[in-house]
């Protein structure tokens, strides 16, 4: 798996976009949860902590990015980036305090709406 991983990188390092890139990865954080909520009687404790833990890694590393002063971003996308960011790690603290399955829709449709922002422009 980690070299289909590190092949992926380096091929979509050639051929992709950054935001394509990116609205990939949301694409597939989103699916992951939704494979959950999907599955939730038959879903293991670890199979959200899963999904969960690789979303918040995503919006880590969206948060530290636009909130660098290099970031070439307009100020007010680079807010609502991290306003978004701030809601769905506060978001994800509830939802492992206490998980129910409709609880991870608005983490599945910020994903999917972003990763549409993202991929209309690049």
């Amino acid at each position: 798996m980690y070299s289909a991983t590190r092949l992926y990188k380096t091929v979509s390092e050639k051929i992709a976009s950054p935001r394509a890139t990116e609205a990939d990865l949301l694409l597939d954080a989103a699916l992951r949860l939704l494979k959950v909520q999907d599955n939730w009687e038959l879903k293991s404790a670890n199979d959200l902590n899963d999904a969960l833990r690789y979303n918040r890694m995503l919006w880590t590393i969206f948060i530290s990015t636009v909130t660098k002063s290099d970031n070439p971003l307009p100020q007010a996308i680079r807010q609502n980036v991290a306003n978004l960011g701030i809601f769905v790690m506060k978001h994800t603290i509830a939802i492992l305090a206490e998980p129910k399955p409709e609880k991870i829709s608005p983490l599945i449709e910020i994903n999917r709406n972003l990763a549409a922002g993202l991929a209309s422009a690049a």
